[in-house]
């Protein structure tokens, strides 16, 4: 079955307000995501494995930013009989109506449990997994620091949390390759340029990407030992941290 196409930005719009995840990006979040995101389906996919390598007995494993859950059913899809529970969270209430239909389909048994929250002030309790892809990226910047501490010091030792971000380049030249190739995949994946320059404009003071360097220095701030990247693709890529 074919997906809802993203047509959000297909026709000029007089005024562009900020991105929202609202009900009609929910419509068509899983096709927009996957023709904007290069190497979103190699992400979710070895996020279950991350998972399953470092989700410890009776502990909690986080969804941060759960959108509709496809990481949260990446990990239930590796985790039956491992005593876990996972816990989504996101702060749109009509990405966690989706995602609980979704998961109610879903025949894994790992209890999953789903709450509207902002996972800025959400207590985070007895971690082994936690799960950032594409969440931090859209948290004011002042506030990221206590957000990633404060899952640091509630996660168990050996534990991990991948992070998955849109990332910018100091170097002016390589923010420039990365930019064009990112809309070049846009563009071979159907995106018009006017979609694409719409899209931007949304998501400009909305999404705020930072360096890898800045990524890893503030990871181990939050008291992770070990930081790497283990995936990328131009712009967007996905770290592993563990306590």
């Amino acid at each position: 079955m074919s997906l809802p196409k993203d047509q959000i930005y297909a026709e000029p719009l007089n005024a562009i307000s900020g991105f929202v995840f609202d009900e009609r990006v929910v419509s068509v979040f899983p096709d927009m995501i996957q023709r904007s995101v290069p190497g979103y389906s190699t992400i979710i996919a070895m996020t279950g494995v991350l998972a399953e390598r470092y989700a410890q007995p009776h502990t909690n494993c986080y969804d941060l930013g759960c959108s509709l859950g496809a990481s949260t059913l990446s990990m239930r899809a590796q985790l039956d009989n491992r005593n876990s529970e996972i816990i989504g969270i996101d702060n749109s209430p009509a990405m966690i109506e989706r995602c609980r239909a979704l998961l109610a389909a879903d025949s894994h048994i790992t209890p999953v449990t789903l709450h509207v929250d902002d996972i800025n002030t959400t207590p985070i309790e007895n971690a082994s997994v936690a799960v950032m892809n594409f969440t931090l990226q859209f948290i004011a910047l002042e506030q990221r620091e206590i957000l990633l501490a404060r899952i640091g010091a509630n996660m168990h030792s050996g534990g991990v949390l991948v992070l998955s971000e849109k990332i910018r380049f100091d170097d002016a030249h390589l923010q420039e390759l990365n930019t064009d190739l990112h809309h070049a995949f846009k563009r071979a994946n159907g995106y018009s340029d006017l979609e694409i320059a719409q899209k931007r404009s949304a998501l400009d003071n909305v999404l705020i990407p930072e360096t890898l360097t800045a990524h890893r220095e503030r990871l181990q701030r939050a008291g992770f030992s070990s930081v790497d990247v283990w995936f990328q693709c131009f712009n967007f890529a996905s770290l592993v941290a563990i306590k």
